[in-house]
């Protein structure tokens, strides 16, 4: 089976409509008479909306912009022109008074200090988590580096120990399920659904946060590589500013791309790459294929096969006594 640059390709009318089917009857389902998003100006999140307004209607759509002080001022932007694309209404609900509430900014800093005892978030500096570049030619561990940046815009990086990037990440991920929560206020309030963002690239290899991101109601593209996500995109008529806009993290203060900060590839070989490994096509064949030397595919199977594994946990509901059956009854 030869992997190429069309392996990929969707129906996208076709795929629409099964989505906006989907959406239907499982709204019917759950009982909901609509659907709660967050819209970030991401193609994710632009591609569900245009679904939901088509499966809904913009009257039973309710888009979500949930900023915090290190959001990028740009994503605004875009989600509120993608909201009038679409002729819906965008709420405001601005999270950094909760995040402050969590004292999430300051367990965050606490931990960067500790690294870079010069950092001071107050003075200007700016800080992101990356993971080592060359993913192809030098298969390097998932081992991520602290950057900081100062008021001055020198950077500096180190590598970040274990205890400062759990505690960097406990602390950040205050953002997901804040905004979560928030969805589902509005959500409650109304008798509707939220709709999940996540996309197979971000579900699959574990780049979404448990009950943040990933606790919703409805996933309508989590079955497709990103690749696909813009395939619908263009049918869709997404507004082609976002099209082209660079997929990032929009969580730390210094910006990031989800490629430096998580996926370590282009999508656009990644999805190819990874299409392989889940389709069993022979290493080799995949390497002639795409033009590639089998240690680089290599470097990416193995990588993807960590990033399942290591994230495991986050896809797996809570686990529960009851497949047990009954309590054990006591001696009579």
């Amino acid at each position: 089976m030869p992997v190429n640059a069309r392996i990929l390709d969707i129906n996208a009318a076709a795929e629409t409509d099964r989505i906006v089917r989907w959406l239907r009857e499982n709204m019917r389902e759950l009982h909901r008479s609509g659907a709660v998003l967050g819209i970030s100006g991401g193609i994710d999140s632009s591609v569900c909306l245009a679904l939901c307004v088509e499966a809904f209607g913009p009257e039973r759509v309710v888009a979500l912009l949930l900023p915090e002080k290190d959001s990028d001022p740009a994503s605004e932007d875009l989600a509120r022109m993608l909201a009038a694309h679409y002729g819906v209404t965008p709420l405001l609900e601005v999270i950094t008074p909760a995040l402050d509430g969590y004292a999430c900014y300051e367990r965050r800093d606490e931990a960067i200090a500790r690294v870079f005892p010069e950092y001071d978030a107050q003075a200007g500096y700016t800080a992101k988590i990356v993971l080592p570049p060359g993913l192809l030619e030098q298969g390097t561990m998932n081992v991520y580096s602290l950057t900081i940046i100062t008021p001055g815009g020198q950077e500096k990086s180190a590598r970040l120990p274990p205890a400062e990037f759990a505690q960097i990440v406990a602390a950040s991920n205050f953002k997901q399920r804040t905004r979560t929560a928030m969805l589902y206020y509005h959500a409650e309030l109304r008798n509707f659904a939220v709709i999940g963002t996540p996309n197979k690239n971000e579900h699959d290899q574990g780049f979404f946060v448990k009950y943040g991101d990933g606790g919703v109601d409805l996933k309508p593209i989590v079955h497709l590589y990103k690749t696909q996500v813009y395939q619908l995109a263009r049918h869709l008529d997404v507004p082609e500013v976002i099209q082209q806009r660079t997929p990032t993290s929009d969580t730390y203060s210094a910006p990031a791309t989800q490629e430096e900060f998580f996926f370590r590839l282009p999508f656009k070989i990644m999805d190819l790459l990874w299409y392989a490994q889940e389709n069993q096509v022979p290493l080799a064949e995949t390497a002639e294929s795409l033009g590639m030397t089998p240690g680089q595919v290599r470097n990416a199977f193995d990588d993807f096969t960590r990033k399942k594994r290591s994230t495991h946990y986050l896809r797996t509901p809570p686990l529960d006594m009851a497949s047990l059956g009954s309590p054990v009854p006591a001696s009579r």
